[in-house]
């Protein structure tokens, strides 16, 4: 094999080596930023699920409802 093949599969090989390297960190940040938003929307289905409990709770008399807007 010639030294220009030798070093072109050294490149080949390296630059190989980055991307996976790249893919891998690529893959743990989307994984986080996926446990990250799986733990937000639970947390706002909570506070949805509570602001309707605590507006089903309170009762609206007429004198309570808020006036007309024109």
């Amino acid at each position: 094999m010639s030294t220009e093949h030798e070093q072109r599969l050294v490149d080949l090989e390296a630059r190989l080596a980055f991307q996976d390297d790249t893919i891998q960190t690529l893959n743990d940040m989307v994984s986080r930023q996926q446990l990250e938003l799986d733990k937000l929307n639970r947390a706002l289905e909570l506070l949805a699920r509570r602001q309707a409990d605590i507006a089903a709770s309170i009762p609206m008399d007429s004198e309570d409802a808020p006036p007309p807007h024109y």
